[in-house]
């Protein structure tokens, strides 16, 4: 009789905190965590019943070398032998320079193929039959042109991820509203101002597209171009040390290491992305 002589809103406010906390918060947290739970716990049952030939999660974490690699990510002893977080900061060094270049690239060709037809006729099935080419059939031929690893290696992250930017970007510039051409004209706008204030504008949602595409495709890669290359310090090397050497423990955490980079370079270029073309 005392609970229900008590106002109405001191009964419901606290079940309707919680409601209200799990509508902004649980959906966007549980759901993800209950995901990754079904899989890992998938994962382990498949290794339990040997349908699965590797470890499972509780297995890697209990083996003793893969702890390790979780424990200590910053750990040095030479040049190929060290942690993770160093293997994978050497990797994401080269993918840096050879982004850097085919983001430069990218972008200055899609412009100059956006704005001109003629020359878009002239590159376009030269563009089209280079993009096909397999980023490991690169290697190979960057290595015989360049002799050096790390030039070869930074060639092959550029050719790779250029096309999805060069393409993007030459479609965006050839979407800009024909209005805006002519008010151009009309108002006989400099080529700087029709440049800055136009052109870059409206192909910026296109461009990004290029750019989060491209940083996939150059962290994919740097990851392929490593394990080819013999000798060269990074997350690459380190799987194909570790896979010749019998540590499978090792590679699926290494695994796991590309997977969480790879987001979060995606995640990045998309906050870039906010900042500079929020959406309209």
């Amino acid at each position: 009789m005392a609970v229900s002589m008590l106002p109405r809103n001191r009964q419901t406010s606290l079940p309707t905190g919680i409601v209200r906390l799990w509508q902004n918060l649980g959906p966007d947290i549980a759901l993800p965590l209950l995901g990754l739970l079904g899989f890992l716990g998938a994962w382990q049952l498949l290794s339990w019943t040997k349908i699965l030939a590797l470890p499972g999660p509780i297995d890697v974490v209990m083996d003793e070398r893969s702890r390790y690699l979780i424990l200590h990510p910053f750990y040095y002893t030479s040049e190929l032998d060290q942690g993770l977080a160093r293997q994978t900061f050497a990797s994401l060094t080269r993918v840096a320079k050879g982004y850097f270049l085919a983001a430069v690239v990218g972008i200055g060709m899609g412009i100059l193929v956006g704005l001109s037809p003629n020359v878009n006729k002239a590159l376009d099935p030269i563009f089209q039959f280079l993009r096909m080419v397999a980023p490991l059939a690169w290697v190979p031929i960057a290595l015989a042109a360049l002799r050096q690893n790390e030039p070869a290696a930074i060639f092959v992250i550029f050719i790779t991820s250029v096309w999805p930017i060069l393409i993007n970007t030459a479609v965006g510039v050839r979407e800009i509203p024909q209005d805006y051409r002519n008010v151009a004209r009309v108002l006989q706008i400099s080529r700087k101002s029709f440049f800055l204030k136009i052109l870059i504008p409206s192909a910026l949602p296109y461009i990004f597209t290029g750019l989060r595409i491209a940083i996939g495709l150059a962290w994919l890669a740097i990851i392929a171009a490593e394990i080819v290359m013999s000798g060269v310090a990074g997350i690459g090397f380190f799987i194909w040390d570790a896979y010749q050497q019998n540590y499978v423990s090792e590679i699926i955490v290494a695994v796991v290491y590309i997977g969480a980079v790879g987001l979060a370079l995606d995640r990045l270029v998309a906050f870039i992305q906010t900042k500079i073309a929020p959406a309209s």
